[in-house]
C-alpha cells in the first residue's frame, strides 16, 4: 500500500459521519427544547388546553344536540 492510498483512506475515515448519532443528537436537542417551553410556559399551556377543550366539548353538544344529528334507517325488530 502506497503513501498515497493510506493518506486518502485515513482522511474518508476521518470524514466518515455517522447518520444515526445525529438524529439522536436532533431528538435529544427537541426533547430538551420542549421540556424548556412546558416549563416556562406552563400557566399559558394549561390555560391554552382547558379553553381547547371546553369549546370542542360544546362544539360537540351543539352537534349532537342539532335536529338530524342521528338519522337512522329504517330498523325492524323480530
Amino acid at each position: 500500500m502506497n503513501l498515497k492510498n493510506l493518506r486518502n483512506r485515513i482522511i474518508g475515515l476521518a470524514l466518515n459521519r455517522e447518520e444515526g448519532l445525529d438524529g439522536i443528537l436532533v431528538t435529544i436537542g427537541l426533547c430538551i427544547i420542549a421540556l424548556l417551553l412546558c416549563v416556562v410556559m406552563r400557566d399559558s399551556l394549561t390555560t391554552f388546553i382547558q379553553t381547547l377543550v371546553s369549546e370542542m366539548t360544546k362544539s360537540a353538544k351543539n352537534i349532537l344536540n342539532s335536529p338530524g344529528a342521528f338519522i337512522l334507517p329504517d330498523i325492524r325488530f323480530f
